[in-house]
């Protein structure tokens, strides 16, 4: 029955596991997609690129900027001319009719809109260039996620408590006997109590490493079966190293908690004797 038990403990605590670091790396890659949307900010057609660059300096103040690059006309021409399937036909045309331009990210994509508001607002920027859809998709992607994920993390961690409860009953369950015989001989409560507190304890620390463990070997089959099948690395992984300790320790907690009110409630049964 400890067995069981220590098997039932570790398949919710991998269930709940498995739905969280999916969570996470769901988020992951979505922080990561997100870094990436840029928008650009094109400088008044009067200023030369040197003039232009010096804008730099109040856009980087602005406090949602995390980095920015000004692009000369000669590196927008660049651009322009290198995406054309003719790039020849195009090989005199002037870099004088392309404005300079910065390249801008931010940290947080739910504040573009007013990211995009103050650097308008900086004197010598004739035009924005934003995707405020596909900005407002991630965001509303990434909180659909999170929900999503609380939701059934909670689900889980309540139908684990009463799993583990169970199971943490049907190994005590046994000792009915040996408890009447010792609170018969005058063995108080507390007497009687602790012995089970400390094996649910047992219990609930040996099924969090049994979990941690399984929980790694899963991990890493699936990072290499991902790895070995994308070619094109559109999917990244966050590396077990980075959640190891972290997943432990949730998955000590977990156990720890639901061993020792597991024992207490099962064995507040027993001793009414």
């Amino acid at each position: 029955m400890t067995f069981a038990a220590i098997t039932i403990m570790a398949s919710c605590l991998v269930i709940m596991g498995s739905f969280v670091l999916l969570a996470l790396n769901l988020e992951h890659n979505l922080d990561a997609l997100m870094a990436e949307n840029e928008f650009l900010a094109y400088v008044d057609e009067a200023y030369s690129d040197e003039e232009g660059a010096l804008l730099g300096e109040q856009i980087g103040a602005i406090e949602n900027v995390a980095s920015y690059r000004y692009i000369t006309r000669e590196e927008a021409r660049a651009d322009y001319v290198s995406g054309l399937e003719d790039d020849d036909l195009y090989a005199d045309l002037p870099a004088s009719i392309f404005r300079g331009r910065f390249s801008i990210q931010v940290k947080d994509i739910s504040q573009l809109p007013d990211t995009i508001a103050e650097v308008r607002n900086v004197e010598g920027i004739a035009k924005i260039s934003a995707a405020l859809d596909v900005a407002n998709g991630f965001v509303t992607l990434r909180n659909v996620t999170i929900i999503i994920a609380l939701i059934l993390v909670v689900v889980l961690v309540v139908v684990s408590f009463f799993i583990i409860s169970n199971a943490i009953k049907l190994a005590t369950s046994g000792r009915e006997g040996e408890i009447a015989i010792m609170k018969m001989v005058g063995a108080t409560n507390a007497f009687v109590r602790w012995p089970f507190v400390v094996e649910g304890i047992i219990l609930g620390l040996g099924s969090a490493i049994l979990a941690t463990l399984v929980q790694w070997g899963i991990y890493e089959l699936l990072m290499k079966a991902i790895n070995v099948y994308s070619h094109v690395q559109l999917i990244n992984i966050i590396h077990f190293d980075q959640l190891a300790l972290p997943l432990l320790a949730v998955f000590g907690g977990i156990g720890l908690i639901v061993g020792v009110l597991g024992s207490l409630i099962t064995i507040r049964k027993f001793l009414r004797v």
